[in-house]
């Protein structure tokens, strides 16, 4: 997900697309424990989804 599309979801759909990105990460790594993932990197970019919206999340934090 990039940038310019988090800017454009409101305050309260970020939250919960981040609250279901941070799950789905878990998943990832629990999966990745029991059998290795075939595309091991997904763990790399959901990580950095997340990452990207905690930041968006302080931006609009601070702009208050």
């Amino acid at each position: 997900m990039k940038m310019t599309e988090l800017k454009e979801l409101e305050l309260k759909d970020l939250v919960e697309k981040l609250e279901t990105t941070e799950l789905k990460l878990q998943q990832l790594k629990l999966n990745h424990s029991i059998a290795p993932l075939e595309n091991p990197s997904q763990i790399k970019a959901v990580r950095r989804d997340i990452a990207r919206m905690k930041t968006e999340l302080r931006l609009r934090e601070l702009n208050k």
